[in-house]
């Protein structure tokens, strides 16, 4: 289901020179605005839970999962790049769990990896903030890489669509309407946050069961929608 080639010019693809730049300019935010935090209110529980909930999981984390989703095929559909793979004797599904992979390991990589490291710097750790986060960033690493990778297979205007649900779905409406927040990937990843700490400084409006299976279910349907269109995509010849 892994092939190694198709994940070399995914990774390629992804980490080249501009989008490298946008990937990096977002952690390296996280990073300075947090130690400037440590740097003017020393070590604060309240405040690491607030940078990294408001800034990391809610934004930044869905930003960089729009980048690396919508960029593992969409630009290869765009550009007809995408008949280079499909004309080789690899199986479309195996396409697209292979980008999913890398697009699950540089959303991580970007991600969650600085998200722990924010809040090392911010408190320490402190009531295992950091930790709650960092899993909160991984779990919605998985499923925003599957949603985003769905939308770069349907539609050309893949990265709009992902902005408009990461900064205006998660963001706004997460935050003022109720309804909105049970269909956000946002509050199930914070679901198992919420357990990691024990409540408190982090909460969900999800239950933590519901969360699970709303996750595992999204983005085992995205996955197989998306290998469904790439199924359905045909090559010059193949009719």
């Amino acid at each position: 289901m892994y092939n190694p080639t198709v994940a070399r010019l995914t990774y390629r693809a992804l980490l080249g020179r501009r989008r490298a730049l946008i990937l990096f300019l977002l952690p390296a935010m996280l990073l300075v605005i947090s130690a400037a935090i440590r740097v003017l209110n020393g070590a604060d529980d309240q405040a690491a839970a607030d940078v990294l909930g408001g800034f990391a999981l809610a934004t930044m984390v869905p930003l960089i999962g729009v980048i690396a989703g919508t960029g593992a095929i969409g630009p290869e559909i765009d550009d007809g790049s995408i008949v280079y793979l499909l004309s080789k004797p690899v199986k479309r599904p195996t396409i697209i769990f292979t980008k999913l992979i890398v697009a699950i390991a540089v959303t991580m990589a970007f991600s969650a990896v600085p998200t722990l490291i924010a809040g090392f710097i911010l408190n320490g750790n402190g009531q295992q903030v950091a930790v709650a986060y960092t899993v909160a960033a991984l779990v919605a690493s998985i499923t925003y890489s599957a949603l985003f990778l769905l939308l770069g297979t349907v539609s050309r205007h893949a990265v709009v669509i992902g902005l408009v649900y990461a900064l205006v779905w998660e963001t706004l409406f997460g935050s003022l309407i109720a309804g909105a927040r049970t269909l956000s990937v946002q509050q199930w990843a914070l679901a198992l946050a919420e357990k990691v700490t024990g409540g408190g400084l982090v909460t969900s409006d999800v239950g933590l069961p519901t969360a699970v299976v709303l996750l595992v279910a999204v983005t085992v349907a995205a996955t197989w929608f998306a290998g469904q269109k790439l199924r359905r995509l045909t090559l010059a010849g193949e009719e």
